[in-house]
């Protein structure tokens, strides 16, 4: 029986949040697009849970941003079930 060819891996566009494709806002992401120093990124006070982070596909760790909309949305659900 013959398999089938892997699927191409898609780019990673860094921009975008790999959950929802959203802008992350990612102020490293966007000095290197625009060459203008920005100060520290929204993400140095965010907390991300550990179950938010297992839900980046492998392909996009430590390549995308999670945006703020989903590390809030993912830091409010934690607190509930606390």
């Amino acid at each position: 029986m013959n398999e089938l060819p892997p699927l191409p891996n898609r780019a990673i566009d860094t921009r975008l949040c790999p959950l929802c494709g959203q802008s992350n806002q990612c102020a490293n992401e966007v000095e290197r697009a625009t060459g203008v120093p920005q100060g520290p990124c929204w993400c140095t006070t965010a907390v991300f849970t550990t179950e938010l982070l297992e839900r980046v596909p492998v392909e996009a760790r430590r390549m995308a941003c999670i945006c703020a909309r989903c590390a809030a949305t993912a830091s409010q659900g934690a607190a509930v079930g606390s």
